[in-house]
């Protein structure tokens, strides 16, 4: 779908922008970029180039987090059992996995659980719970999970366990009855938007702390920033502020692969073990493979994986999730199908709730999210579940889900989510009328035409800018890239599509010239096979493409990202 074109707009730029430049040796076209981006004085941008862990906040600034890591050490000491409950997508299953690193590096037993999604569903349970007690656990660490699950720690607790919560997701009016809670929502603090896996990262710091006065065994936490960098690049928080910290130098972490388990993954991932990889690459990669496992109920396979120390396993365990992410993308593949056809048939609906009696839980939320891309409309993908209907919903920046959610409660057995995405369940008798009730509240909120995505551009740029390598390595300097820190984008003067060709069976390769510079470049469509058909070789177009250095096979060349375009007539 077309998108409205956006130029970035920001405060008026100072005289001295161009002083700024040379002082952090950048081009005029970086300093600008970083201008609109927010950054306005040279201490900013230089932080933002070059963000060091020495930019990391003290402990003293998270909340609950130097209380929770002094319970953890003191429960420990006092040679209590420990148990990290941990979630089954890939910001659960790291979380885990650096909590199991730090502890046995202090040399105390840990064991793990991450539920089985198909039997036990998302967070605590109080059946496990009880087995846990019944191992002779004493100590529970939860991890990416635990703010709203009140009734289990409560059970934790008469069972005798001392109860640690470690979560970022938002908290509701009262808080469960923890011993220690550390949730960057408690309060006021540097990052809000911390994924679970960043906040057990900082957690784990603080307890290296602590249990060094004993063990005397100092841990260097920065080998810690693979796992972290995986987990909140997959779990989609804004990659700014210390997460981009975090990524920026979990990602070297992960190009120098000295985990096995992380080196095994980029060898499945079709990745040189010891190459660079970019957050795009982990969040299309490396992430899908791990979150297969945990929609399939097998996500202890990819903490193991984490884990190991073996090669050898750890490549057996890689293939493993990679035949899961096989079976995955071809289920998926297979409801995407059929939710394009009732979305089709719904085109006159504003708000779109489609069903299948055999969809995967599992895969409903990609496809929601691959459907609204396609028909910026709030969706609603929904399955069966037992007697009752389970579903995942994605939205647009026009049109808050939850509050929508909220208007419509009394359909449903029960949801939670936030702006853009959610999960409901509701009895299959009140289908019909969700259906019926969240297509007139879409309605209500954003009207009954058809509405446009917006697409925001940095500056149009013709291609002797694209193809100056000098400039694409500074701009590489932005990365990672990601929601918060939006890859930059520019707009192309008039070129030429002289040519298409099909990869992959549904992803163009388009060759471009320019028609003010007359040079040719290569650009890469993804998903688009239908979009572009070959009667539009010839034709006259503008596009909205971020330009990047394609280095495959060791080749450096220019590759051209298509964001949008426009056919000129």
């Amino acid at each position: 779908m077309a998108k409205n074109w956006v130029q970035r707009e920001g405060e008026s730029a100072p005289s001295e922008l161009t002083d700024w430049a040379g002082q952090l040796e950048i081009s005029q076209t970086l300093i600008d970029i970083l201008w609109l981006r927010g950054m306005h004085t040279p201490e900013d941008m230089q932080q933002y180039l070059s963000p060091g862990l020495k930019y990391l906040e003290p402990f003293c600034k998270w909340p609950g987090l130097e209380e929770s890591a002094a319970v953890l050490a003191d429960a420990l000491g006092a040679g209590k059992k420990m148990a990290v409950w941990g979630d089954y997508d890939v910001d659960g299953v790291t979380s885990s996995a650096v909590v199991t690193q730090m502890v046995k590096a202090h040399g105390y037993d840990i064991i793990q659980h991450i539920p089985n999604r198909m039997e036990e569903g998302y967070g605590l349970n109080e059946a496990w719970i009880e087995r846990l007690a019944e191992d002779g656990v004493e100590l529970l660490l939860t991890v990416d999970c635990g703010i709203t699950d009140f009734a289990p720690i409560a059970k934790a607790r008469e069972l005798g366990m001392t109860v640690v919560v470690s979560d970022h997701h938002l908290p509701a009016e009262t808080l469960p009855d923890a011993h220690a809670i550390c949730n960057p929502r408690l309060s006021e603090c540097p990052c809000p938007h911390l994924a679970g896996v960043g906040v057990a990262f900082f957690l784990m710091c603080a307890l290296n702390a602590h249990l060094v006065k004993e063990s005397k065994i100092k841990v260097d936490v920065r080998d810690l920033l693979d796992l972290v960098a995986l987990g909140t690049i997959a779990d989609v928080v804004s990659l700014s502020g210390q997460n981009r910290i975090l990524v920026k130098n979990g990602l070297l972490k992960i190009k120098d692969a000295r985990r096995p388990g992380i080196a095994a993954l980029k060898e499945v991932s079709g990745y040189a073990a010891g190459g660079a990889v970019e957050a795009g690459q982990v969040a299309f990669g490396l992430a899908p493979r791990i979150n297969a496992a945990g929609r399939m109920g097998k996500a202890d396979i990819a903490l193991e994986m984490l884990l190991t120390d073996d090669y050898e396993r750890s490549r057996q365990l890689a293939r493993e999730l990679d035949v899961m992410n096989e079976e995955r993308k071809n289920e998926e593949e297979r409801i995407l199908n059929a939710a394009m056809e009732q979305a089709e048939a719904q085109s006159d609906r504003m708000g779109l709730v489609l069903y299948g009696e055999d969809w995967h839980s599992g895969v409903i939320g990609i496809v929601a999210s691959r459907v609204v891309e396609k028909f910026y409309k709030p969706t609603l993908i929904l399955c069966r579940e037992g007697d009752n209907i389970k579903g995942s919903g994605r939205s647009i920046s026009e049109f808050h889900l939850h509050e929508g959610l909220c208007r419509c409660k009394d359909l449903l057995l029960g949801f939670g989510g936030h702006k853009l995405a959610a999960g409901m369940s509701l009895a299959a008798d009140n289908l019909d009328e969700l259906r019926e009730r969240f297509n007139e509240i879409v309605i209500e909120t954003v009207g009954d035409k058809q509405l446009t995505a917006t697409l925001k551009f940095d500056a149009p740029m013709g291609f002797e800018l694209a193809a100056d390598f000098t400039l694409l390595k500074e701009l590489e300097l932005l990365q990672p890239f990601g929601m918060g820190n939006s890859e930059p984008v520019f707009t192309s003067p008039v070129l030429l599509l002289k040519s298409r060709r099909i990869f992959a069976r549904k992803h163009l390769k388009l060759e471009l010239l320019d028609l003010d510079s007359g040079i040719t470049l290569h650009a890469k469509a993804w998903r688009m096979v239908d979009d572009i058909p070959p009667s539009m070789e010839g034709r006259k177009l503008r596009l909205a493409y971020s330009p990047r250095i394609d280095r495959y096979n060791g080749s450096a060349s220019v590759d051209l990202k298509i964001k949008d375009w426009e056919f000129l007539s």
